[in-house]
C-alpha cells in the first residue's frame, strides 16, 4: 500500500517535484517521436546542404541522431512509456488510486501528447537540434534494452528508406510550386515550367515536339528579304526560319534569325 503524504510534508513536495518532472519527461518524449521520426533522411540532408543558416545548423545536428531511426524509435517509446507508467504510482501517495488514475490520464492527455506534438510537428527541427544531446543519453541508458528491439525491427520491416521522390513525385512537387509563384513563392512560373518540362523529356518522343509541315512558317528562296520581311519574321518569334524551293515540303535550307538578320541587316 503506497504511503500517503499530506501537504507542507517534505515527501509532499518531493513527490510534487517528481510528477512534474515525469509529465514534462513525457511531453517530450512523445513530442520528439512525432517530430523526429517525421523528418526523413533525405529532408535532412537537403536542409544540411542548402537550407538557410540555421536550418543547416539543425540538421547537422539531428542527423546523427536519427541515423539508426528504429534504435532512436524504441529509446524514445522505451522512455516515454517508463515516464507514463510511473505516473501514477507517485501519484498515489498524493490522492486516491481513482484520482491518481484520473489526474495521470488528464495531465498525460494534455501536457504530455496534445500540446508537445502540436509543438514539434510545427518546430520539430528546432526542438529536435536543441534536445539533440538529450536523446543521446538517453540512447546509451536504452541501448541494452533498445539495441535488440532495433535489430528485430531491422530484420522485420529493413532499415529505414532514403524516400526519394519519384520521377511523377518531383513533377508534382514542382507544379505545386508553380501554383504558389503567384503568391510569393520561391520559383517563379517560368522556372516552374523549364523543371517540369525537363522532367517530361524521359517520355517525350521526337515527334511531340514536331510541327506539322502545314502549319510552320517558312520563306520561298527567291522572296525579297526587305523590312516588312524582317518584321513579319520578327513577329513569328522563331529563332530559325525554314528556306524552301518551289514548295513548302522542299526545306533546303534554314535562316538563323539571330546571326543572319541582326548582323547583316541591324536596325535603324
Amino acid at each position: 500500500m503506497a504511503v500517503e503524504y499530506t501537504c507542507c510534508e517534505t515527501g509532499f513536495f518531493i513527490h510534487i517535484v517528481i510528477i512534474v518532472f515525469l509529465v514534462l519527461f513525457a511531453g517530450l518524449m512523445s513530442g520528439l517521436t512525432l517530430g523526429l521520426m517525421s523528418l526523413s533522411l533525405v529532408d535532412l540532408e537537403v536542409l544540411a546542404k542548402s537550407g538557410t543558416p540555421i536550418d543547416r545548423k539543425n540538421a547537422e545536428k539531428i542527423l546523427p541522431v536519427v541515423k539508426n531511426q528504429h534504435l532512436l524509435l524504441c529509446t524514445l517509446l522505451i522512455c516515454n512509456a517508463a515516464a507514463m507508467e510511473a505516473l501514477p504510482i507517485f501519484l498515489d501517495g498524493l490522492v486516491t488510486a481513482w484520482g491518481a488514475i484520473l489526474i495521470s490520464v488528464t495531465l498525460i492527455l494534455l501536457f504530455g501528447e496534445i500540446i508537445p506534438q502540436s509543438l514539434c510537428s510545427r518546430y520539430g527541427l528546432a526542438i529536435g537540434a536543441a534536445t539533440a544531446p538529450i536523446v543521446r543519453v538517453l540512447v546509451c541508458i536504452c541501448f541494452p534494452i533498445a539495441y535488440p528491439i532495433s535489430k528485430l525491427l531491422d530484420f522485420l520491416l529493413g532499415h529505414g528508406n532514403r524516400a526519394l521522390f519519384r520521377r511523377a513525385e518531383l513533377k508534382t512537387l514542382v507544379n505545386l510550386h508553380g501554383n504558389e509563384a503567384g503568391k510569393g513563392g520561391e520559383l517563379t512560373h517560368d522556372e516552374t515550367t523549364i523543371i517540369a518540362g525537363a522532367l517530361e523529356l524521359h517520355d517525350k518522343t521526337a515527334s511531340d515536339a514536331m510541327t506539322p509541315i502545314s502549319e510552320i512558317f517558312a520563306i520561298d528562296i527567291n522572296a525579297k528579304l526587305d523590312r516588312n520581311l524582317m518584321n513579319l519574321i520578327l513577329e513569328k518569334g522563331h529563332s530559325r526560319i525554314p528556306v524552301y524551293y518551289d514548295q513548302p515540303t522542299n526545306i533546303i535550307g534554314l535562316i538563323l534569325v539571330i546571326i543572319d538578320l541582326f548582323v547583316r541587316f541591324p536596325s535603324t
